[in-house]
């Protein structure tokens, strides 16, 4: 084992048992040659991929199965956004599996998209232990990775999935009630939020607006293509 794999075995050792985040040493942390750079060289989403899926830049990296980047069309007008993978995601390394990511296939269907069509990624590329929120530092670590994605894709909507995800996007901490309906600019390019399919597993009564708020997705997202309902 090299000492840079004797670092990470360490970190995902101690993040176990006492939590994070942990201090390291300077002698023990990665050097900025180390870390992983947004390059501006980078054209395309795989290679895009290839440069950052060894991050090591924040303490998840320690601690995942497998580094979450994102999957759909790298064309895609339409873009989903979560907060960060869960249990079955960091073991399969697919943004929205399981019966959250069956429900939201289920409600693009329903308007008559796949989930081919669209992108969806998380601002994590990396679970946070126990599904915890994301810390400042996650985020600031990462969310450039998203936006880097943002500019290679170039949708034309945005789709913060979840309070979390549009409360960090947004740096807000209105509820999920008073942002839905509103459209925001997230770097340039318009954004809408709507509920996480994982909490409308949890309240089935939260089906109804998420109904409708897809229903105005999907004709904004048609209004921006050029095309009619």
């Amino acid at each position: 084992m090299n000492k840079h794999d004797q670092i990470k075995a360490f970190v995902k050792e101690e993040l176990e048992i006492f939590g994070g985040p942990l201090y390291m040493p300077e002698s023990q942390q990665e050097t900025d040659t180390e870390r992983s750079p947004v390059s501006t060289d980078i054209q395309t989403l795989s290679e895009f991929n290839t440069a950052i899926e060894g991050c090591m830049n924040c303490p998840l990296g320690a601690t995942r199965t497998k580094f979450v980047f994102g999957v759909g069309n790298p064309n895609a007008d339409l873009m989903f956004v979560g907060e960060a993978p869960g249990e079955k995601e960091d073991l399969e390394g697919v943004p929205f599996v399981g019966r959250a990511g069956k429900l939201l296939t289920d409600i693009l269907k329903a308007i008559d998209l796949q989930r081919e069509d669209v992108y969806i990624a998380n601002v994590l590329k990396c679970r946070p232990p126990n599904n915890r929120d994301p810390n400042k530092e996650e985020i600031e670590t990462c969310e450039p990775y998203l936006l880097k994605q943002i500019e290679l894709i170039k949708p034309k909507l945005l789709v913060a999935l979840g309070r979390i995800s549009a409360s960090t996007l947004l740096r807000t901490k209105d509820s999920l009630t008073s942002m839905r309906g509103k459209v925001f600019d997230y770097h340039g390019t318009d954004m809408v939020v709507t509920y996480h399919p994982a909490a409308l597993l949890r309240n089935p009564n939260w089906k109804r607006p998420a109904w409708e708020d897809f229903k105005k997705i999907r004709e904004m997202y048609l209004e921006k293509r050029g095309e009619q309902a």
